[in-house]
């Protein structure tokens, strides 16, 4: 089961946060093979908080040039978006009782990803629908030295909303397949 939930983030990583370029600075990091998939297969939040824990300290231990960023597959809960929604307050509060703040972040991705304000079924909604609830840690350093060379980030959230919503029927079931089943 681990080999096909890996399988289907490094698919969506490729064919839709590359493939689409919903995310202009992934491409490098994936083809350099130092994104990381970890998967934890906790059921219970403090059990999560730990292997999250565990991920942040390897990315901030790990060399940039080995290893650029992780995402944390959560395959056994958080499959409800509200449960895991409020979950995200218990993760920001990690980071900083930590002091991760300043040097990584975390950022959401889910199945049922719904930005605040929108409906269920808006389109923009699919930039961050991932085939699993995921938890992607982000290097700051990372995030601020490409910001600092792409042309238009504040365009960027609008350019992939324009792109969904471009996006026919036959293209979304074969882009996300998971939300058709």
């Amino acid at each position: 089961m681990d080999q096909q939930i890996i399988d289907d983030i490094n698919q969506w990583l490729d064919e839709v946060v590359i493939g689409l370029n919903l995310c202009p600075f992934a491409a490098k990091p994936q083809r350099e093979k130092r994104v990381r998939i970890a998967i934890s297969h906790a059921t219970d939040e403090e059990t999560l908080l730990n292997d999250l824990q565990a991920e942040l300290e390897r990315l901030s231990d790990t060399p940039v040039d080995e290893l650029e960023t992780t995402l944390l597959a959560i395959p056994d809960m958080l499959e409800n978006f509200e449960d895991y929604n409020d979950f995200l307050d218990a993760v920001d509060l990690w980071v900083e009782q930590f002091g991760w703040e300043g040097e990584l972040q975390v950022a959401s991705f889910h199945p049922q990803y719904q930005f605040a304000d929108t409906e269920a079924d808006e389109p923009g909604n699919l930039t961050n629908r991932s085939p699993w609830p995921l938890l992607h840690i982000i290097r700051e350093e990372s995030l601020e030295q490409a910001i600092e060379h792409y042309p238009d980030v504040e365009g960027i959230p609008e350019r992939n909303i324009k792109r969904m919503e471009a996006l026919t029927g036959d293209e979304k079931r074969k882009l996300f397949p998971y939300l058709f089943g």
